[in-house]
Parts: structure tokens; C-alpha cells; sequence
């Protein structure tokens, strides 16, 4: 069992420096790592990859909030919602095969690679980011530095946080390829907060995933456990060089590598 603790410790670094690296949605990457670096079945990695990604998430969103890039009132109303649909995703998680939930997580992860590559490829070319050709419905009061909080704009915020908690509870993946993109193209607000208030969001509905997951009694703790302090270990590791070695490239690198992942697991999933 020290041997398999050591090993998930390991690849949670792994996952933690990829955090840290690309940004919130690297942390999809877990539960293929999960699968093939320990054999695990999908229903038993989702929860633990969650587990390292959301302590992660934590330590980043605690890293934003102290300097004061983090929309709290929006991440919690998100989060709140993605809170309720979690039980929702984890339900459905088990009533799937694992044939079905491995394909569908390939071809989520395949959705995610491909707009990291393509936005990476726009920051290459020197475009402008396409998100806001339209009217946002959700922008900051330049006097209050707030959100200003209407109908349509809660109505958006809502619709992320559904999403980001399904996919949290069936997949085990945080969200941050659904809630980055959404408050790119919702809100007005810089690309360094959007990621440290999609980082909290990530983290609380991480947390109601994982009580969701130990309730209903599949959360190996024995693995998760050394598998989520590697991962916040990898992050505090890699933080300091994001700076120096990431961007577009290491993105378009990231995006190769996770479609190369899902073609894996897709076709691990088929021949089982």
C-alpha cells in the first residue's frame, strides 16, 4: 500500500504542475492518469481526480483572493447552483456503464484540447479574443468594482454553474474548460480574475462532489489522499515557473497530449 501511495503522490504532482502550468482546465488530465497510471475504473478515479483537482483549485483561488482577483459573490452563486447538480452527475455516474462514461469523458476531453488549441493559436496569430463581440450580460459597475447583478446575468451564471456540477459529479473533472470560457464571453472581467474566480468555484463545488462521493462510498481515501497532496505539492512546485515557460506553445503542447489521452482511454474502454 506504501508502494501505490507513493505512486499516486506522484501523479498528483504531475497533475498539480499541469495545473499550474496551463491553467484551471489542466486538471482533466487526472482521471486518465488515474486510470492508466493506477487501473482504475472510471467511477473510482472521477472522485479522487476531483479531489486533488478541487485542493488545488483551493490553494490557487486562495492565492487569487489575497490579491484580490477572485468575484467572490459570483463564484459562490455558481458554485451554489453546480453544488446542487453534482449529486445529479455522481447519480448518473453510476447508473452508466464504464464503456459509455470512458467515451463520454474521451469526447469531453476532446472538446476541451480543442479550444485550448484553438485559443492558443489565436494568441499565435496576435488576435484579439473573439468572446467579446457581444454584448456582455454581466459587467463590472465602474464605481462599485462589482458585478452588476441582473436577470440575464444570473440566468448565465446559473446555466455554468449547472454544467460545471454535472460534469463535476459524472466525470470528475472541475469545470474549468466550462467556466472560463463562460465568464470570458458573459462578463467584462480580466482574464486574471475570470481564472482565479473559475479556481473557487472549482474548489466549493470540488468540496460538495468529494462529501457527495464519501457518502455514497466510493472514495478510496487510500489513494486519493496522497494523490491530492502530490497534486498541491506539483502546483506550489511549478507555480513560481509559469511565468518563465508557459504559454500558447506549452498550451497547443497540453492540448496534443490530452487528445492523445482521450484517443487511449477511448480506445482502452472499447477493447475491454
Amino acid at each position: 500500500m506504501t508502494e501505490l501511495s507513493l505512486l499516486g503522490g506522484a501523479l498528483g504532482a504531475i497533475i498539480g504542475a499541469v495545473l499550474a502550468l496551463t491553467g484551471a482546465g489542466g486538471g482533466i488530465l487526472a482521471v486518465p492518469l488515474l486510470v492508466f497510471g493506477l487501473g482504475l475504473s472510471m467511477v473510482e478515479a472521477a472522485p479522487i481526480g476531483l479531489l486533488a483537482v478541487g485542493l488545488a483549485a483551493a490553494v490557487g483561488a486562495l492565492l487569487g483572493l489575497r490579491e484580490g482577483l477572485v468575484r467572490y459573490r459570483a463564484a459562490l452563486f455558481i458554485a451554489s447552483i453546480g453544488i446542487v447538480a453534482s449529486p445529479l452527475g455522481l447519480m448518473l455516474a453510476h447508473r452508466l456503464p464504464n464503456t459509455p462514461l470512458a467515451l463520454g469523458f474521451a469526447g469531453v476531453l476532446v472538446y476541451a484540447c480543442l479550444r485550448i488549441w484553438r485559443k492558443a493559436a489565436r494568441q499565435l496569430r496576435g488576435e484579439d479574443n473573439l468572446a467579446h463581440r457581444f454584448i456582455e450580460p454581466c459587467v463590472l459597475n465602474p464605481q462599485q468594482g462589482r458585478l452588476r447583478w441582473t436577470l440575464p446575468c444570473a440566468r448565465a451564471l446559473a446555466f455554468t454553474g449547472f454544467m460545471s456540477g454535472l460534469l463535476s459529479g459524472l466525470l470528475g473533472v472541475g469545470g474549468g474548460f466550462v467556466i472560463i470560457p463562460a465568464l470570458n464571453r458573459y462578463t467584462n472581467l480580466r482574464m486574471a480574475s475570470i481564472v482565479s474566480t473559475s479556481l473557487a468555484v472549482i474548489a466549493l463545488v470540488a468540496t460538495g462532489s468529494v462529501i457527495s462521493a464519501s457518502l455514497a462510498g466510493v472514495m478510496h481515501w487510500r489513494i486519493g489522499a496522497p494523490f491530492a497532496v502530490g497534486a498541491v505539492a506539483g502546483l506550489l512546485l511549478a507555480r513560481p515557473l509559469a511565468n518563465k515557460i508557459a504559454g500558447p506553445r506549452l498550451q497547443q503542447l497540453f492540448a496534443l497530449v490530452g487528445c492523445g489521452a482521450a484517443v487511449l482511454l477511448a480506445g482502452k474502454a472499447l477493447l475491454s
